[in-house]
Order: C-alpha cells, then sequence, then structure tokens
C-alpha cells in the first residue's frame, strides 16, 4: 500500500503536467495561426546597415520579428553570365562583417558572420518566421533576367545556382549555412513585352526545383514575385498564370507619384476623386487590386505594399495644402531630426544625423514623424483618398506619406476584400520603436 500510494500520485503528476503541455502547446499553434492569418511581410535593405546602422539585431529588439510572417532580404544579384546564375551582392555585409549586433546575445560561429548569421540567430528564436532571398530589384540585375529567362537551359541553370547558392547554403569556399533562406521573391523591375511568356517560364522553373528539393528535404519552400502597380508595367506579365506558379505577390503599393514629376500628388492613396489632375491613370491602390483580380490573381495571393517613406517636392505653392500643384522638383534631404537640411547627403560620405534615405525626394517615416505639426509644417489627412500629407509654406516643401489613420483604413481594405495580407518596405525605414510597421500588424489580425 506504501509503495501505490507514492506511486499514484507521481504518475497523476506525469500525467497532469503532459496534459497542461500539450493544452499549452495547442493554445499557442492556436494563437500563431490566429497571429498569422494574413501574410506580413518586410523588406531588409542589406545596405542598411552601413549609414543608417539598422541591423538584423533590430528586428528583436524592437519587436519586428515577432509580428512578421516573411522577412524579405533584399538584394541576391543575378549575373548574365554564361550560364546565368545568382550572386551575393555584398559579401562584406552579407556573412563577413564580424561587428555586427548580436540577435540572441550570442557569438557568431565562424566563419559565418554579418546579415546570414544574424539571420540564423533570429531563426533560432523565431522558428516560424519564413526568411525569402529577393533576386534583382536593382537595374543591374535586369540583363541577368532577361538573359536567363530566355532559354531553357539559362532557366534550369538561374534556378538551381540560386537554390544551391541560398536555399542550400553553399555561400563561398568553406562558408555554409544549409536552410537559411526559405525561398524567394523575384523582383524583376520590370519584364518587357517580350519577356511575358519567359517570365512565367522562369517562374515555373523555380516552382519545380524547389518542388524536387522539398521531395528530398520534407521542407517547403516559398516562391513569390513583386509586381508593379502601373499597368504599362504589369501588361508585360501574364498575371494569371504567373500567379498560378507561387505562393503570393508583394504588389507595390507606392509610388504612384514621383518627384521627378511637374505636379505634386498622393504617392500610395487607396482611392481617387476626380478633382485629382490624372483621374483616369488608375493611380491608386483600389484600382491596382481591382485590375489584379479581374486579371486572375486571386485574392489570397495579393499582398498589398505600404511605404514607410514619404515623397516629396519642393517650390510647391501655398494652395489646397500643397496638394495637386506645380513642383520645382524633389526635395531636399533632410536632417532626421526635421530641424533642418542635411549639409552632405552624399552616399559615399554623408554628413552625420541626415534622413538615412539619403536621396532627394524621399524621407524616412521616423523623420516624417519628427516634422509633423512642427517646423512650419502642417499636416493634413485626405479621408477620402486615404493619405497623409505635411505642408510647410515657408519652404514651399510638400510630403505625401501614411500614417497611422491612412494604415488603419488600408488594412480595414484589406481584410474586407480577403487580400492575403501586406508587406512594408523598407524595415529600416520606420521609427526607432517600429510604429507604423506594428500598427499595420495590428490592423491585419
Amino acid at each position: 500500500m506504501t509503495r501505490r500510494s507514492s506511486f499514484m500520485p507521481h504518475l497523476l503528476r506525469v500525467v497532469l503536467t503532459s496534459l497542461l503541455a500539450l493544452v499549452a502547446c495547442l493554445s499557442q499553434s492556436v494563437a500563431q495561426a490566429r497571429h498569422h492569418s494574413k501574410i506580413f511581410g518586410g523588406y531588409f535593405e542589406e545596405w542598411g546597415i552601413n549609414y543608417g546602422g539598422y541591423n538584423i539585431a533590430d528586428l528583436q529588439k524592437n519587436g519586428v520579428a515577432d509580428e512578421l510572417t516573411h522577412l524579405i532580404y533584399a538584394f541576391g544579384n543575378v549575373t548574365p553570365t554564361s550560364p546565368p546564375a545568382c550572386a551575393i551582392a555584398d559579401p562584406v555585409a552579407a556573412y563577413q562583417n564580424s561587428a555586427v549586433p548580436s540577435v540572441s546575445g550570442k557569438a557568431y560561429a565562424a566563419p559565418l558572420y554579418g546579415n546570414f548569421g544574424a539571420l540564423q540567430q533570429l531563426k533560432g528564436l523565431h522558428p516560424n518566421l519564413k526568411v525569402l532571398i529577393s533576386l534583382g530589384g536593382q537595374a543591374g540585375n535586369v540583363a541577368g533576367f532577361v538573359t536567363a529567362a530566355g532559354s531553357a537551359a539559362g532557366r534550369a541553370a538561374l534556378a538551381s545556382s540560386c537554390i544551391s547558392l541560398f536555399v542550400k547554403g553553399n555561400i563561398a569556399a568553406g562558408v555554409t549555412a544549409p536552410g537559411l533562406f526559405d525561398g524567394f521573391n523575384i523582383d524583376w523591375e520590370f519584364p518587357g513585352p517580350a519577356d511575358k511568356e519567359n517570365f512565367t517560364a522562369l517562374l515555373k522553373e523555380f516552382r519545380t526545383q524547389l518542388n524536387a528539393l522539398s521531395k528530398t528535404t520534407g521542407r517547403k519552400y516559398v516562391l513569390t514575385f513583386d509586381s508593379p502597380a502601373s499597368p504599362k508595367k504589369y501588361i508585360n506579365i501574364d498575371l494569371k498564370s504567373a500567379a498560378a506558379q507561387v505562393d503570393f505577390l508583394t504588389i507595390d503599393g507606392y509610388d504612384y507619384a514621383a518627384a521627378e514629376e511637374k505636379q505634386t500628388n498622393e504617392s500610395s492613396s487607396l482611392y481617387d476623386t476626380a478633382s485629382d489632375p490624372v483621374y483616369a491613370d488608375d493611380r491608386y491602390i483600389d484600382a491596382t487590386v481591382k485590375a489584379y483580380l479581374k486579371a486572375g490573381v486571386p485574392a489570397a495571393k495579393y499582398t498589398m505594399g505600404f511605404p514607410l517613406y514619404a515623397v516629396g517636392w519642393t517650390g510647391v505653392p501655398n494652395v489646397n495644402h500643397g496638394l495637386y500643384q506645380s513642383g520645382a522638383g524633389p526635395a531636399p534631404v533632410l536632417l532626421t531630426d526635421g530641424s533642418g537640411l542635411c549639409p552632405n547627403p552624399d552616399k559615399t560620405n554623408a554628413s552625420p544625423g541626415c534622413d538615412t534615405i539619403l536621396t532627394a525626394g524621399f524621407a524616412t517615416y521616423s523623420t516624417i514623424e519628427n516634422l509633423a505639426n512642427k517646423y512650419g509644417y502642417a499636416a493634413w489627412y485626405d479621408s477620402a483618398r486615404i493619405g497623409a500629407t505635411l505642408y510647410n509654406p515657408a519652404t514651399g516643401t510638400f510630403y505625401t506619406y501614411d500614417n497611422p489613420a491612412a494604415v488603419v483604413a488600408k488594412t480595414a481594405y484589406i481584410r474586407k476584400h480577403k487580400l492575403g495580407g501586406a508587406y512594408v518596405w523598407a524595415l529600416n525605414d520606420d521609427d526607432p520603436k517600429a510604429s507604423l510597421t506594428k500598427a499595420i500588424a495590428a490592423g491585419l489580425k
């Protein structure tokens, strides 16, 4: 009796502990499913670690890694060699820089350092986070895509090279990182008329080779492609056929207006109004969504792009909050605290304290936050079109951007139309607390 009485409580404790663990596991799974019911991606700029000092570790520090379903690393290169191949754009930033801050607090294991070492640590802390490498993105990669996609042999060679380098992790001689990336975001900016069929064929080749790899590893690999908002550009993509090859599309929801144009406008509005001088050009998100769905892209594969930056003009007259007015040119680069202009915005040797995009006509959301209703800027929100603007009549400077109110409206639109989710360009443009990124994540739930 004594032995039985001591054994039974122990057995009950074991059973109870196991049941509690199972319930906790199921609860966590349900919570994660609810949390990740929509896709939420974020682009990380490889070069952002330089002047901007934004590192993978910041995604852990500011909590963004808890919100993302997909982290998209920009960019991997596509070279027009024979045969076509993938290449690392900046080896120092990617895997050689031993000074990159640790994500987990542990030292990096040689010989893998840099952003890739940080990504390994981040994935260890967030096993459900999918990390993709975005291929292309920059003008220099267009020739590589055209060459590779132009023949069956070229397509097969490129897909094989990219999978070996980034998914299988054959980074360099003596440097390996198996499973570092979970797939690809093809960012061909953008296919021409002669590339329409080849683009779909290239995606199909990537999908075929990734599926073949899945049979040996048991892992599911992600394939996506970035797609433009302009009808003049997406007309060269067979949207229905291309969408059938991928898990989802990252569809631009920004740059509907550019500072190089001679008239100010909203660069990322959800809707349009008849007062817009380019009303007939479908330069707003709702028009893009409808065009893609009409073309046969499933709503569940449509992810809407959110800009974490503003577009700005200078020389804008004091009429209608600066909206729909003539502009003399792109707004100059600001100091990030909003107090004045960057003395030297040269990207190779910029003055300290400047807006980290370091490009006339643009400003990060982090900088824009510091301007709202300060330094002579007046904030205005267009509730009809869904867009925010800032205007300084003294300097004639006008900015268009997304603010928290625009985020609420846009994420409500995503839920209403049952779109797949959203993504941001780019994570390092948000404020240090990632306020706008977290607002988007909250709106998707």
